[in-house]
């Protein structure tokens, strides 16, 4: 089966969408489908290349603003692939109109997955664009949809609140366990990382760290991440003149071996988030053996059941209250956290589990679309 995965940059500036896509990618393959990544060119696409090793990548020239994702000859490129099932990765650009129109010319299977672009945080931002998107492409794209996928049952909520569908399938990111896990006896330090936005809500981590007196008592936060200039600006700004004098540190973007030697260093990961799909660091640091913080917005509620994360609130003084439980946790304590996240991560999430259910819902939807046609 030739699957076409559609998505707006085949890079880091994709934030958690490209983890999720070339992991996704690299699972077909795996399994002897050909995935064929379709994205928009961007300066970054050679530094990520190599996360798509072996797999077939078109990129097209972007024409007008960035934002819109209006990219010059994409409806060519997919259908000169041949596609027999195109899955569109994330939302509100013009590559929606683009699948649209695949699907309403070839007649084959079209999956969206919006990657919590309809979570009620996200929609209520920048209201006028999406307003536009709506009414000029979303809701023909939304129409034209063989299924839509959830990468939880929170989103698939969202998706059929703001779309009327209820062809809804819930499977969530994979993620690939490395042979060295973390070390949950390393040096107290918290680890942030991701994307620079105000959606992750790093400004108010920033303030509770204080809050908490964490750096007093001897706790590390190392933020690692990439974002718009005014957003890492913001930061720099709240983060003041002496970081390191407080116990904080930001690195800038950190990726591949570096941000693996991170999270095997972290005691911890936090995210503090008001809006997520369902976030790869999370499933990244569960992977490595290492516990999180993290807010109900994650839409992990796997790992509160299992001991993996401390759940915060979204206000400073919430997150400082989970910053402190964190370090009043006895170091037995760590290690037991840190073998149920590895234990989450090698099960429901893994890459083996997860792939068997993505190759078995695109044979299925295959077939349910030939045999309406037929």
């Amino acid at each position: 089966m030739r699957v076409g995965l559609l998505t707006a940059w085949a890079n880091r500036a994709n934030g958690g969408v490209f983890e999720a896509v070339a992991t996704h990618a690299a699972m077909l393959r795996e399994r002897g489908m050909t995935p064929h990544v379709f994205a928009l060119a961007h300066p970054d696409d050679e530094r990520d290349r190599a996360r798509f090793d072996g797999i077939a990548i078109t990129t097209v020239p972007v024409l007008g603003p960035a934002a819109l994702g209006w990219g010059s000859g994409v409806g060519r490129a997919l259908r000169a692939a041949d596609l027999d099932l195109l899955h569109l990765h994330g939302i509100w650009t013009h590559l929606s109109a683009d699948g649209a129109r695949w699907a309403d010319r070839t007649g084959r299977p079209y999956v969206i997955s919006p990657h919590g672009m309809l979570d009620p945080w996200i929609v209520g931002r920048g209201r006028a664009k999406k307003a536009l998107a709506r009414a000029w492409f979303e809701r023909g794209s939304w129409r034209a949809a063989s299924a839509f996928h959830a990468l939880t049952g929170a989103e698939a909520g969202d998706i059929a609140s703001a779309t009327g569908r209820e062809a809804i399938t819930v499977i969530p990111n994979g993620i690939a366990i490395p042979e060295a896990a973390g070390l949950p006896l390393s040096p107290p330090t918290v680890l942030s990382i991701g994307r620079i936005h105000p959606k992750k809500n790093i400004l108010a981590l920033v303030e509770a760290w204080r809050e908490a007196g964490a750096g007093k008592r001897g706790w590390k936060l190392v933020i690692a991440g990439w974002g718009a200039d005014s957003d890492v600006a913001a930061l720099r700004a709240a983060l003041g003149a002496a970081p390191e004098a407080e116990g904080m540190t930001f690195l800038g973007p950190v990726f591949g071996d570096d941000k693996e030697r991170l999270l095997r260093a972290a005691r911890c990961v936090i995210l503090p988030s008001h809006s997520e799909g369902l976030p790869m660091a999370i499933l990244e640091a569960w992977a490595a053996g290492v516990p999180t913080i993290m807010t109900e917005a994650s839409h992990l509620p796997e790992g509160f059941a299992a001991g993996a994360a401390i759940r915060i609130g979204a206000r400073p003084d919430e997150i400082a209250e989970g910053l402190r439980v964190a370090m009043d946790l006895p170091e037995a304590e760590w290690a037991v956290r840190a073998r149920a996240a590895r234990g989450l991560a090698s099960g429901h999430f893994s890459t083996e589990v997860v792939a068997a259910r993505w190759i078995a819902f695109y044979r299925e939807l295959a077939a349910s679309v030939k045999g309406s046609r037929g």
